[in-house]
């Protein structure tokens, strides 16, 4: 499955679910907060069982919304 179908599927962006945040279709879980949690360190399993709605391919779809999103910005590196 294409980044593309992945976001399609099963994110969902709607003015009248947690302020218009990109969310997993079904749910109020955020894109965001799947992020948040794997980027401090929380595992895929760990998510899952906290989530129990949510499958991995939910997880990957929240990957593939924020690849696509970057795909869309063009970032200039500040210097350090």
């Amino acid at each position: 499955m294409s980044t593309h179908d992945l976001v399609e599927n099963f994110i969902e962006v709607n003015p009248s679910i947690m302020f218009g945040k990109p969310v997993i279709k079904g749910t109020r879980i955020t894109v965001e907060l799947i992020l948040e949690k794997l980027a401090i360190g929380e595992s895929f399993d760990a998510i899952l069982i906290e989530h129990p709605r949510l499958e991995l391919h939910h997880i990957q779809a929240a990957f593939a919304f924020a690849a696509l999103a970057l795909k869309s910005e063009f970032l200039i590196p500040s210097a350090a």
